[in-house]
Order: C-alpha cells, then structure tokens, then sequence
C-alpha cells in the first residue's frame, strides 16, 4: 500500500470510529420539548424525532402521562379514557376519599387547578420535570397541593428509567379514608383479546396479586406494532408509608399500590407528605434479574 492509500485509509478509520462514539455517545441524550400551549411537555432521545413520552399538564385537567413508548418509540404503553374505565388517564396520581372528596374518579376542573409546569433539567443523559396542582375542595379552594417531580434517564442496554417524587402538602388538616385503590395507577391499553400478564416480587400472577403486598409489580401486555409484550415495572420504595403497599390490581390489568387499602391516613395542616417510585419499561418476557437488580439499586435493599 502506497503512503497515499495508506493515509486515506488511516483517515475513512478515523472518521468511521469518531462517527460511531459521537453516535454512542448521542444515542443516550435525552431532551425536553415543550408544546406551544404549554400544557404538554415531551421527552425525545437523539436519532429519533417521535417522543418517548409526553406529560399532559392542561391548566384545568389532572396531570397525567400518555403516551409512552418503548426505548425504540414503538408501541403506546398507555391508555387514555378507555370505554371500561373513562375516568383513568394513562400513568397519573389520583387519591380517593381525600376529605370526602374523589380525586381518582374526578380529573376535571372542578377537583384540580394546575399551578406550574417547571422543566428542571432541559436536556443529558436524564432529564427532569415538575407539576404542581392545587387540589379543590367542594368550595374551588386548595386543600391540598400536589407536586410530582419527575426525572428520566436510559439503562446501557436501552430499558426507559423513570423515578417520580410524589409530595402533597396539607393546605388543612387531610383525612384520605380507607379504600381498596387510589393515588399512583397505572392504565396500559387492555381489551378483550389482548394477552397481558403481571407478576409481583413475591411471584403472585395476574389476580392472585390483588390486595397482596409486594416491593413491585412488573405488567406486561401485548401491544400493537410490538413483537414482544411491551412491559412497565412499578416499584414501591421502603420509606414509603405503609410499604410494602398493597396493590390494586383490576379486571382489566388497570394496576398501582395503594396505601388506603390498609387504612385511614392523614397529613396534619402544614406538613407535607412523599412518596417515591420507579418504573422500569422494557420488552419482552419477564425479566426476574433485571427487576431484581434494578430494584436493589434504586432501594438500596438486599
């Protein structure tokens, strides 16, 4: 090889290998793009111009997430208002009986009054997000206000992280009475004829998990325009009151802890109450390592 074939050579090498770690490098980033209405915010990744997932943050609506994709932007992973259950909007917080008043239920104006959208971190390898509503009591006033806070990153092997910090700060003296369900729910795009599946840490499937207790739950449901089951884990973390939760899991897969179900709670006026949860979204069959190990990472538990 001639010196000028040879540093050619040497150049289209180098140029191919700083292509590829520009592109390893990218595929990790994670940006945040904000709607022109403001009432909606969008998580995209570098090579890809469909989001991964969008926050619904309307000014009179509760907060809710819908849709989210898979890692590759395939698939919708959640479901809005279906027939079966209208009131339930993709993956949201939604607390019953608060004071007598119905918060699952009731997602419109007369129950929830946004008071900010705040992008933390714009853009990196996470990216982090904030709502905050008031709650309304029966009179339109505050009786409490919410604040989630949000932030996303990327496994290595491409699984979607999500980490949420729930707080609610008592504007009066809060009750949330006893129920069977309420607060973090999760509705992916169940109907008759789709195979779906869940499975809790402690090995209980599909119904034989409701009403038990578990450090997660991982769904997994067939989805259009997927190969494999699109799958989301939902963690409970230890310092979470009454954890490990009991779970909601309904008749139509409709899934989420739920510390009502072992009793009455309450937030003295003033003081503030938080709660912590991660998500895991991958495919395919249920992983029990990945779950596991995510899980001892995110917990620090054994």
């Amino acid at each position: 090889m001639n010196a000028l074939k040879q540093t050619f050579f040497i150049y289209i090498l180098t140029t191919l290998m700083s292509t590829t770690l520009l592109l390893e490098r990218a595929d990790g980033n994670l940006s945040i793009k904000t709607d022109q209405t403001k009432e909606s915010l969008s998580v995209y990744t570098n090579g890809l111009d469909i989001a991964l997932l969008t926050q619904n943050a309307k000014e009179g609506f509760r907060p809710y997430m819908h849709p989210v994709k898979d890692a590759k932007g395939k698939g919708n992973l959640t479901q809005f208002s279906p027939g079966h259950h209208k009131h339930q909007t993709g993956l949201y917080w939604g607390m019953t009986r608060v004071n007598g008043r119905d918060y699952f239920h009731n997602p419109s104006s007369d129950h929830w009054k946004r008071k900010a959208v705040n992008v933390i971190q714009e853009k990196g390898e996470s990216v982090k997000w904030q709502t905050i509503y008031d709650m309304l009591d029966k009179d339109g006033k505050s009786q409490m206000t919410e604040t989630q806070s949000w932030t996303m990153s990327m496994t290595k092997n491409k699984e979607i992280i999500l980490d949420l910090e729930w707080e609610g700060l008592a504007n009066k003296t809060i009750t949330v009475s006893k129920y069977n369900y309420g607060g973090l729910f999760l509705r992916m795009p169940w109907k008759r004829g789709v195979s779906a599946e869940t499975i809790n840490s402690k090995g209980d499937k599909n119904q034989s998990g409701e009403g038990k207790s578990a450090n997660w739950v991982d769904i997994g449901m067939q989805i259009e325009n997927l190969d494999q089951y699109g799958r989301i884990v939902i963690y409970d973390h230890p310092n979470n009151a009454g954890y490990p939760n009991l779970w909601r899991i309904d008749g139509q897969f409709g899934i989420g802890p739920a510390i009502s179900r072992k009793g009455t709670w309450s937030i003295e006026n003033g003081k503030t109450k938080k709660f912590k949860h991660r998500f895991l979204i991958y495919s395919g069959g249920h992983d029990e390592t990945l779950v596991n190990n995510e899980w001892k990472k995110w917990s620090h538990q054994k």
